[in-house]
């Protein structure tokens, strides 16, 4: 079975057992603050974060000219906090300096490819959160890959498992239409995160089993 036949098959099965993903629609700006502030932790730190940051500091005006202490202590809860409070800062500015405003509306004008290129100018923004505000904000084709993502998909089969996470962006973008991208994504989490999990997979609960290249002998992810 070819892997966008593989892809399609796991969506089908996925999709008839968790149903089609529902998400709220962000602001560009908004998601990519968020998006910086998930890394490296779980949902509910990343939310609890983000929502102290916006009640002690109403507009991203206040975020960026805030005491940078003050914002670190903000954060804390989604760790990281003295990498990602001065990081958030800069992105800020940056985009400040070049709009004159504290806007991403410009990037929808852009080709994605161009779109993709500025998002990982910035520091801090890697392919997983770029693909994340280009997709779930933007509307524009890219396919997120975070640790669920990468593990489900090499095991059931939709990869090559020898190659890197930055390079199983690209490669799943190929199993999948660009409509199907944020749905894929999310289904795959939802996935990884109540069936497929690192250790110990509830492999005979899973929807995907029949189309599945994984060996629970082996337990080779």
């Amino acid at each position: 079975m070819e892997k966008f036949e593989r892809a399609q098959a796991v969506h089908q099965r996925l999709l008839g057992h968790f149903g089609k993903p529902q998400w709220d629609k962000r602001d560009a700006l908004d998601e990519l603050i968020l998006t910086v502030l998930s890394q490296n932790t779980n949902d509910r730190n990343r939310d609890l974060a983000y929502e102290a940051m916006r009640k002690r500091y109403p507009s991203w005006d206040d975020v960026m000219v805030a005491d940078e202490a003050e914002l670190i202590d903000t954060v804390r809860v989604a760790g990281l906090a003295n990498q990602k409070a001065p990081r958030i800062q800069e992105i800020l500015r940056i985009i400040d300096k070049q709009e004159g405003s504290l806007t991403l509306s410009f990037l929808e004008m852009m080709p994605a490819k161009d779109v993709q290129d500025w998002l990982l100018s910035l520091k801090g923004v890697g392919l997983k959160t770029a693909s994340i505000v280009m997709v779930f904000s933007l509307g524009m084709p890219a396919f997120p890959v975070d640790t669920h993502v990468y593990r489900v998909s090499g095991r059931v089969g939709l990869r090559d498992k020898e190659i890197s996470v930055e390079k199983a962006h690209s490669a799943l973008q190929d199993c999948y239409t660009p409509e199907q991208y944020g749905d894929a994504h999310l289904l795959l989490i939802y996935l990884g995160r109540e069936i497929c999990a690192a250790r110990k997979p509830a492999c005979p609960q899973c929807p995907v089993r029949d189309v599945c290249l994984f060996d629970t002998k082996t337990q080779d992810d």
